[in-house]
């Protein structure tokens, strides 16, 4: 029996029953179609998935263009293969659409010991809404690598996909997300990340555009001493349903985990959900964890859904909390500025622009935190 075996038959046997993740299976069968009154679907207008549910096969795909820098490859691989890796399989209905419907999937490699100086960077394009895409993608960081891997969303689609992200002992990633959709894309995705032994992960989720955004990041741990830190920016316009749920699953000891995510909202029907759950097994013995997210109304009309959860079997851990704000602008910020000769517009867009920053700063990709930048302002100009 293989290392991997033996980490999945502990996993397996340490499952727990939640009403917040059910159990993992490709197996679409063993995930039924959501009434939503289930807890993981109370926020999700289904309707608005069109048709993602009932899972139509379709052989329609989104345009790939990818920078790789020197010993990165990219390949496709089986589902079978894909199906293999030490991963946890999906844990609700979407992902393992995505999962058996895609037809393989693609797989991202970067070699073990490999440093990578420079992002790697994927672009995924959409041109139409008329048929469903189905997607399967695998992001591989070998023992000791070091990569940043940017996933940038772009145009017009329906699209669901089950991204799984393996990391090797004593590696590290950052993976940098964009979905900066068209006004009339559906985007859903399940990312599932195992974090190896000593291995450091930083995701960043940036969600500006689309009609519906819903996704899923769960992270496990492979061994003790991993980290992952889970950050994220959203900005919803009126009309718009961005939807972000987090899952981090404290599988081993020693481990350590941060989630931070900040929303703002303006217009007439704009609505987020943030569902934040932390998981502290009874092996996570001396394990560190936090989440918050953060919330910005802008205007009348928008709602914003904020549920953090902290699930702890065992009683010996470093560090463990949760928190979750969500009000309108902070009236002695603005005072202070408008005090010193700052009109309320421009004093208004400062303490947006200082709200998001705290994460965007932290990307280390100029033109990324350039271009997020400008869209925040973008944004703020319709207020």
């Amino acid at each position: 029996m293989t290392v991997v075996d033996n980490i999945n038959e502990v996993l397996e046997l340490d499952h727990v029953e939640s009403h917040l993740h059910p159990e993992p299976s490709y197996d679409v069968a063993t995930h039924p179609v959501p009434t939503g009154l289930e807890e993981i679907w109370r926020f999700t207008p289904l309707k608005r998935l069109r048709g993602l549910l009932e899972g139509e096969p379709s052989d329609a795909h989104l345009t790939w263009e990818q920078q790789l820098p020197e010993g990165v490859t990219l390949s496709e691989i089986s589902t079978e293969e894909a199906q293999g890796l030490a991963v946890s399989a999906p844990l609700d209905r979407l992902g393992a659409l995505a999962a058996a419907n895609a037809g393989g999937a693609v797989l991202l490699d970067v070699p073990d010991d490999l440093v990578v100086d420079e992002p790697i960077r994927i672009t995924l394009s959409g041109d139409s809404t008329d048929r469903t895409v189905w997607g399967h993608f695998v992001v591989r960081v070998g023992l000791h690598a070091k990569a940043t891997v940017l996933i940038d969303h772009k145009g017009s689609t329906v699209y669901d996909a089950f991204t799984q992200v393996v990391v090797g002992d004593g590696a590290q990633l950052d993976l940098v997300t964009l979905n900066d959709w068209a006004d009339d894309a559906v985007h859903a995705e399940q990312v599932n990340i195992r974090v190896g032994r000593d291995a450091a992960v930083r995701v960043f989720e940036f969600t500006l555009g689309g009609d519906l955004v819903r996704t899923s990041t769960n992270v496990d741990y492979a061994g003790p001493g991993g980290s992952a830190d889970l950050l994220g920016v959203y900005f919803a316009d009126a009309g718009q349903h961005i939807e972000h749920r987090l899952f981090a699953d404290h599988t081993a000891p020693r481990t350590r985990s941060n989630v931070l995510y900040k929303g703002a909202l303006q217009g007439q029907g704009a609505h987020t959900v943030w569902i934040g759950n932390v998981l502290i097994r009874k092996v996570a013995e001396g394990i560190d964890t936090f989440e918050q997210n953060d919330n910005l109304v802008l205007t009348d009309g928008a709602r914003a859904d904020s549920v953090p959860n902290l699930e702890i079997e065992t009683g010996d851990i470093a560090g463990a909390g949760h928190a979750s704000t969500t009000g309108r602008f902070d009236d002695q910020h603005l005072f202070y500025l408008q005090s010193r000769g700052i009109p309320e517009d421009e004093a208004r867009r400062l303490v947006v622009h200082g709200f998001f920053n705290d994460i965007i700063r932290r990307i280390g990709i100029p033109d990324v935190q350039e271009r997020l930048i400008t869209a925040v302002e973008h944004e703020l100009a319709d207020v």
